[in-house]
Formats: structure tokens, C-alpha cells, sequence
């Protein structure tokens, strides 16, 4: 489904180059859920941005259904992102001063969705992580682990085909953290890949294959 090829990304300062990866070569397959380990700094997330075509590698290819994304264009690469990934980061990223169910539609505006039909495809999802009674709640007003699952409907209101998850539980205890794999887990046996990035050894676990990162490579 997702392949890179020989995968190299390199940021640069006026001072400073760093090398995030190296000749990184993965396939992502259908319906898989893929767990990311590695220590801090290691390119783990780099790593989670390229494969969701959030930054693009300094050398190698990145492919989605055999189709190199280099052949794009932006705007093209854009939609293809938008109709494809769902994201969900540790820190939510939802806006305080809309209403949960407004966070939720915000993915189908980029889809010129109809307002119906964005509130019920919003409700729809909000319904699925059992957050069906906090829809015209402001995000402050629910707990942490009830904010990251605002996060995942946010995520999934649009239908993709992967959900790209970086570091999805690292502001919650382990309960609401527990909480927040489940969900994860029932998403990828209904259809959905998953690939997430994990510090935790156990919920890497949860998934069908894990992968390790070290200075910017895979190792095994």
C-alpha cells in the first residue's frame, strides 16, 4: 500500500546538518497495524510524517498504491493526504473554542462536504468512541483521555484508508492510555491500517509488527 525506497532525510541550519534517516526501505501493507519504537531523537517521527506525505525525503521514493508521489503535484499530493491519512498526535491539536463536534467536522471543510452531512458524519464518529453525549462541549471541558478520543473521531470522520498516530497516548495515564489502544485496536479489525509511534513496549505490542529506529535507521 505505502512503500519507501532507500528513504534518506537530511535537515539543515546555517550551523548544523542532521541526518534524520538513512536508506530506509518499508513496506506498509493493508490492513496492518504497525507500531515505531526507538529512543528520542531517533527519527521515529520524521519517519511517521513521511509516510503520511507531511514532509517529503531529500533522496529515495515514497509510493501509495504503486503510484510514486514525486509524480504529483502539491495540490495533488495535498488531497491525495487528505482522502488517505487520518492523524493523531499527542498533544490533541483540537481548537478550545469550538465545540467537540465542530473539531470533528473540520477534515471534511478540506472536502467541500455539506454542512448535513459533515454534523452527521461528525456525530457518527463522536458516537463510535462513545463520545456521543459530549458533542457540544468545549475540548477543556472533558478529561485528557476523553480529548485524545475527540482526537481519533477527528481522525476517522473522513473514512481513511490509514490512521498515523505519533506518540497517541504519552499525555495520559495508563487507564485513559489503555482506553485510547483499545479503540485504536477495534479501528484496525474493522478495516483501518494503523501506523503508530511508541515509546511503550506493550501497547507496540498490541499491534501486528513492530519496527525499531536507531540514529536514523532501521535495525532489527
Amino acid at each position: 500500500m505505502i512503500r519507501l525506497q532507500n528513504i534518506s532525510k537530511t535537515y539543515q541550519t546555517d550551523k548544523v546538518e542532521t541526518l534524520a534517516l538513512k536508506d530506509i526501505n518499508l513496506h506498509v501493507k493493508k490492513g496492518e497495524f504497525l507500531s515505531i519504537m526507538g529512543p528520542s531523537g531517533c527519527g521515529k517521527s520524521t519517519l511517521l510524517n513521511l509516510i503520511g506525505l507531511l514532509d517529503q525525503p531529500g533522496t529515495g521514493a515514497i509510493s501509495v498504491d504503486g503510484k510514486e508521489v514525486k509524480s504529483y503535484r502539491d495540490k495533488d499530493v495535498a488531497q491525495l493526504r487528505n482522502r488517505t491519512f487520518g492523524f493523531i498526535f499527542q498533544s490533541f491539536h483540537l481548537i478550545n473554542d469550538l465545540h467537540v463536534i465542530d473539531n470533528v467536522e473540520l477534515p471534511l471543510l478540506y472536502r467541500s462536504v455539506p454542512a448535513a452531512e459533515r454534523r452527521r458524519l461528525a456525530k457518527e464518529a463522536l458516537e463510535k468512541v462513545g463520545l456521543g453525549a459530549r458533542m457540544e462541549h468545549y475540548p477543556n471541558q472533558l478529561s485528557g483521555g476523553q480529548q485524545q478520543r475527540v482526537a481519533i473521531a477527528r481522525a476517522m470522520v473522513g473514512k481513511p484508508q490509514v490512521l498515523l498516530a505519533d506518540e497517541p497516548t504519552g499525555n495520559l495515564d495508563s487507564q485513559m492510555g489503555a482506553e485510547v489502544m483499545d479503540h485504536l485496536v477495534k479501528l484496525n479489525q474493522e478495516g483501518t491500517t494503523v501506523v503508530m509511534v511508541t515509546h511503550d513496549e506493550r501497547e507496540a505490542k498490541r499491534g501486528s509488527q513492530i519496527i525499531r529506529v536507531f540514529d536514523g535507521q532501521l535495525v532489527a
